[in-house]
Parts: structure tokens; sequence; C-alpha cells
């Protein structure tokens, strides 16, 4: 559903985490005030959670329980360390200009946190869980509409009536399957970076800067704009993975895979170094010349799963499969990004983020790379079953997913 010619909502719904302050960066600062062992909580509930084995209501209450007597002053010195995302404010100020009502809902956040994150946004309604208090410390319960199963649709009812509103006045914007119930087909929709499941229940798909969702709440025509510096080196990183396999040819594949495992490690360093204020010579000057504006405020863990899938595709599948795989994910995926970006004007349906402009150049180019290593028929099936990985919405990440998924095609064709 696109805003129809002078029909636009008139209050527009935010999720919060990963849309306007960066994902988990709350819970990582309050498990390091917690201590090592509730860091390693928050990733193993949080981890959990992504993907898909408990509810958020669940990663909630066993992150909380851990919190147990902390004090509530520290817990809004912690939020107050939590930066916006870039132009957050921007588009709230013109949003107020423009008379739009805003809310703030999430099940991911305190609603004394969401109360200080909407203060500074300007924002009318800000929801979220409770939890319990004795005295000034926290007791580690925690309760509340938004984090029971359609908690979400329960409170923006409750806002809609306040206003004196219809759910088709309203506008969503949400990054995450936790959203699915105000993911309604009344309501404009709009994904944020979404995950897989938002991504097909989504009237459009926003990525990159959130000001972007301007033209979708305003009913103007959205612009993709040409890449810009930081997305062009990117992907040149990216398409560097091809030359992996032929390294692998000279020096054999365990030397290649023990040096990514280093890489791995010295990365990882970097970027928890990032979080504390500090750098890392070389790697962090890299991650900020490869990343967005938006991912710099969070960890920045796509090169992550690029080097993992890199490295699994290496040791479990045989030469030369392994080797095509590798070069056919590494060109094809950079190819359909950056071309995307350029020439992109027919959306794919259920994931109207991707283009079939995109798509055929990531096609081509897959199949250049993976003829390679292996004949131009098994790269042809090689090419059309990444760009098929890569244009479903799926709950893996496709850096993961793409190499490994051709290499077992690949393997399965010889």
């Amino acid at each position: 559903m696109a805003t129809p010619p002078g029909k636009r909502p008139k209050l527009i719904v935010f999720d919060v985490e990963g849309v306007l302050i960066p994902r988990n960066r709350f819970f990582f600062l309050m498990g390091k005030a917690l201590g090592f062992t509730q860091l390693i909580r928050v990733f193993f509930y949080g981890f959990l959670y992504e993907i898909g084995l408990i509810r958020l209501r669940s990663a909630m209450k066993h992150l909380f329980s851990g919190a147990h007597g902390m004090k509530i002053e520290t817990l809004m010195q912690i939020a107050s360390k939590v930066p916006l995302v870039p132009e957050a404010r921007t588009v709230f100020d013109r949003l107020k200009l423009q008379g739009y009502k805003t809310a703030l809902i999430t099940s991911g956040l305190p609603t004394i946190v969401v109360k200080l994150i909407a203060d500074k946004l300007g924002a009318d309604y800000a929801f979220g869980f409770e939890v319990g208090i004795d005295g000034d410390t926290l007791t580690g319960e925690i309760w509340g509409d938004v984090i029971e199963r359609n908690g979400k649709l329960v409170v923006l009812r409750k806002i809609i009536g306040e206003e004196q509103l219809l759910l088709s006045d309203c506008a969503v914007v949400a990054d995450d399957r936790n959203n699915a119930s105000i993911f309604l087909r009344d309501v404009l929709k709009i994904a944020y970076n979404p995950d897989f499941v938002l991504r097909i229940k989504a009237d459009d798909v926003v990525t990159g800067k959130i000001s972007k969702i301007l033209a979708v709440i305003n009913g103007e025509p959205k612009h993709r704009g040409k890449p810009s510096a930081n997305d062009i080196f990117r992907e040149l990183i990216h398409a560097s993975g091809f030359f992996i396999p032929v390294v692998a040819g000279l020096v054999g594949i365990p030397l290649v895979a023990i040096s990514i495992i280093v890489v791995l490690g010295f990365y990882a360093t970097s970027e928890y170094l990032r979080t504390e204020g500090k750098r890392m010579p070389i790697i962090t000057l890299i991650t900020r010349k490869a990343a967005s504006q938006s991912e710099l405020y969070q960890l920045v863990l796509a090169p992550v799963y690029f080097a993992i899938g890199i490295l699994f595709t290496l040791v479990l599948f045989p030469a030369p499969a392994n080797s095509a795989a590798i070069a056919i994910f590494a060109l094809g995926d950079s190819a359909a990004s950056i071309f995307g970006r350029y020439f992109a004007s027919t959306p794919l349906p259920f994931n109207k983020d991707k283009s079939l402009e995109g798509s055929a150049a990531g096609f081509f180019f897959a199949f250049l790379a993976g003829s390679v290593f292996v004949s131009p028929l098994t790269a042809l099936a090689g090419a059309a079953v990444a760009m098929f990985i890569e244009y479903l919405p799926l709950p893996v990440n496709d850096n993961l997913l793409i190499p490994l998924t051709t290499g077992l095609a690949l393997t399965l064709l010889r």
C-alpha cells in the first residue's frame, strides 16, 4: 500500500532499537556495567532471539533478571550514553512541522528509557515495558502489554483511541518480526533495514538513512541515489573475495583458513575497542571507510558473516566447487548491489529492496566469475542458485547462505 495522493497518515509509529537507536547498544552497555558474566548472558539470549529459538519476552525476562540490584540511576546513565541514529532528530523535527503525531512503541526497552529517547526527539507517546523497582534499585522483574503476544497492537489501539484516529491514519516504521502484529493491512507499513518477515509484509522497504522514510510517508517518489564512496569501497572489499580461492590454490586451503580466522580475531578485537572509543590501526580505518554512517553506531557484523561464509565454503566443499561458489558469491553480490543502486527501476515482488536490474547484473557477473573455475554450464547453474538465494527474504544472513548454498549446489552437480 503506497500512500495515495491526498491521503497521508496522521500518526507515525516507530520501533526504537534498530530504527532510532543502534540495535543492541543499550543491552551491550548494560551487560558491560554488570560484568563479564552478564555481558555473555546478553550475547547468548540475544543470539537465541535472533535465530528464533525464544520469544523477545523470554529474552527480556532473562536479561533483566540478571540486572537485579542495579541502581535506577545507573540504568539511566547507561541509557543516556546510547546515541540516536544519524538524522533521527531531523526526521522528528520535520514530522512535527508537518503536523504529524509520533509514537515510540518498543518491546525491547523499559518505558523509563523510551521516555528519555522520546524527550530527545519530541515524540508525543512513549511505550515500553515496566520494570520492578524496590527503592532505588531494580528487582529484576518486568511486565507490560508490549512484551505480550500482540501487545504492540493493544498499545497502538490505545493511542488511536485517544487521538480519535483509524488504523488507516497510521504509518509504522519498524525493522524486525516483533512488529508483525502492527504491520496490518490498513496501516502504511515501512520496513527500515528490515529482517525477512517485515520485508515480505511491508508496503515499502527503506535502507540506509532514516531520513528516507519521509518520502514514503509523504507519498513522494523514492530516489535510491548513487552509491556513496563508502558503498563502493565496501563492495570492492566484497568483490576481492574472488581472489581467496586463487590464493588457496597457490598456498593451500589450511593456510588460507588459518589466515581468515586470525583476521576475524583482529577484527572482533577492533570492533570491541571501537565501542570503547578506541582504535586499532588499519582495521578501524578500513571499517570507517567501508561502513555506512548508521552502521558505525553499532557493531559492524557484515564482515564477520562474510568471512565465516567464505571460510566454511572453502573447507566444507571440494575443489573446484568451493572456488567457484566463493567467486560467484563475491563478484555477483557486489555487482547486484552497485548496479542496483545505479539502474534500479523495477522492484522485485516479496523483496522490494531488490531490483530486476541489480539481480540481472549480479547474475551476469556471477556467471563470469564462476566460469573461471568450472565449465560455463555449471557456472550458469551456480549463478542462478546464488541470485535466487540473494533475492529471497530469508532469515539467515546472505553472506553466510549464498556461498554455502552455491557450494552445495555445485558439489551436487559434479
